[in-house]
């Protein structure tokens, strides 16, 4: 099985489905209020409340915006989200995503993860792994698997738990 060279290229990569929503989102969003994303992000930072929690109120109760819509301009009102705004932006954040990941104490189960990433995408042409802030998700119509870095195993048991194999083989 040839070994994949995660995060280091684009192509790795597929666009995660949330990018087409904001992509749609910012598309629409003057014809349904009246103001562009830049507009809108000019009269928050010029009338509205400084925090970003009593923006998102304002937004919403004198707007009358979605919670998604309010969470989106409050955010890049304070120079925060944006990584899902276009497909450029969000497959360079997708390796940014994996780097983060795997970087200090994690970075020796980068192989592993290169290893799951090749098993996973071996699955079909139609499988995308779309990175996110903190796992790795795998497409097909929907998620079927995820790969996060962590060294905890569900369900597992520290090794101090464990009986000898005399221990556990204890007949009749």
């Amino acid at each position: 099985m040839p070994k994949a060279t995660a995060a280091r290229s684009d192509s790795l990569y597929g666009v995660h489905p949330d990018v087409a929503m904001m992509e749609k989102w910012v598309a629409e969003l003057k014809g349904k209020t009246g103001r562009s994303v830049e507009e809108w992000i000019a009269l928050v930072k010029k009338e509205a409340p400084t925090d970003e929690k009593s923006r998102r109120e304002w937004l919403k109760t004198k707007h009358k915006l979605g919670t998604n819509s309010a969470w989106w301009l409050a955010e890049r009102a304070e120079g925060k989200g944006g990584d899902e705004d276009t497909m450029e932006v969000y497959l360079k954040a997708a390796v940014r995503h994996v780097e983060e990941q795997y970087a200090g104490p994690k970075e020796k189960l980068r192989p592993i993860f290169d290893e799951l990433l090749t098993l996973g995408k071996s699955l079909g042409s139609d499988v995308k792994a779309c990175p996110c802030k903190t796992i790795v998700p795998l497409y097909r119509n929907h998620v079927f698997a995820q790969i996060k870095p962590t060294t905890k195993i569900p369900g597992s048991v520290s090794a101090s738990h464990w009986r000898t194999s005399k221990e556990n083989c204890r007949s009749g």
